[in-house]
């Protein structure tokens, strides 16, 4: 799923793009993406973009007409939705194209892989509508580290969890949440309510120079081409999709917990004190024989 970094990457892909630009026509290519119904999706033909924001990890786009009445269009990837750049009134591609905008200078077009249809498109009158789905997580760019901390031992939550439930933190998922940690040098399953002050700070710090890094790095990027492919997983990142992979920092072989449709990736060295976190599955498989260090791990792999 697209996250901060990389909604902040579409977001300054679409200001050079489309802010000024009056949207000419709305073609949509699945009825299950509009979420809502009221104001009509057709009103916003004729109107022209002034402003582009991100909440958590939608887009939202505002417009107006001549009169001033404000529209805001709010898209939602999830998982597998993507937004590509194409020349005017460009083809909405076979199943996978859901939405189509098009413009005097191009054309932006969603399009959804797979045949879960989880992305999704709302249209609001006012932007003060749109708090409906704000999830309401912190900003971490707007707060400071008491705010930081407040915010997520409210609960008392894995580090994982809270740092990706959208009501905590906005605009985090599981690829940079694994990059955090890492860089924290902290364990995904440690309680929010057992962090030392030095840990508390370790994390604030490493959650604001992550994501200003990848921001920086994706923001550079939107500015010469449009973020066509964007994905969770980076050559350059530390643990995220690097199972069996060399820990950058000690060499250790990255680790993961698989769970769902997600998985956890860690440095068992730099974050658990060389300790292997129990995965579900395997280790109800495994029982007794779940191996609990590396060491034990290779052991395993030998016999």
């Amino acid at each position: 799923m697209p996250e901060l970094p990389d909604i902040s990457a579409y977001i300054t892909a679409l200001e050079a793009r489309i802010l000024g630009q009056k949207l000419q026509h709305v073609r949509l290519g699945s009825i299950f993406l509009l979420r809502t119904v009221e104001p009509k999706l057709e009103s916003a033909e004729g109107r022209t973009v002034t402003a582009l924001r991100r909440i958590g990890k939608r887009i939202a786009i505002g417009l107006q007409n001549e009169t001033g009445g404000d529209l805001w269009l709010v898209l939602h990837l999830m998982i597998a939705g993507r937004l590509h750049w194409k020349p005017p009134l460009a083809k909405l591609p076979g199943k996978v194209g859901l939405l189509a905008l098009d413009f005097p200078n191009g054309t932006l077009i969603l399009t959804e892989a797979g045949s879960k249809r989880r992305a999704s498109l709302y249209v609001f009158g006012s932007e003060e509508a749109l708090d409906d789905i704000d999830p309401g997580g912190i900003e971490v760019f707007s707060t400071n580290l008491e705010g930081f901390r407040n915010a997520l031992t409210r609960e008392n939550r894995t580090l994982k969890r809270a740092l990706t439930d959208p009501r905590i933190v906005s605009g985090i998922g599981n690829a940079y949440s694994d990059e955090i940690l890492h860089a924290a040098q902290l364990s995904p399953i440690l309680q929010t309510h057992k962090l030392t002050e030095e840990q508390w700070q370790r994390l604030f710090t490493a959650t604001q120079s992550t994501l200003q890094l990848w921001i920086d790095r994706f923001n550079a990027e939107a500015k010469q081409s449009f973020p066509e492919k964007v994905t969770a997983f980076r050559p350059e990142m530390a643990t995220h999709g690097k199972f069996n992979q060399p820990c950058p920092r000690c060499g250790s072989p990255i680790q993961r917990i698989q769970y769902a449709d997600n998985e956890t990736n860690y440095c068992p060295t730099c974050q658990t004190g060389g300790k292997l976190l129990a995965d579900r599955g395997l280790s109800r498989l495994l029982g007794s024989d779940w191996p609990r260090t590396l060491d034990e791990l290779e052991t395993l792999k030998r016999k």
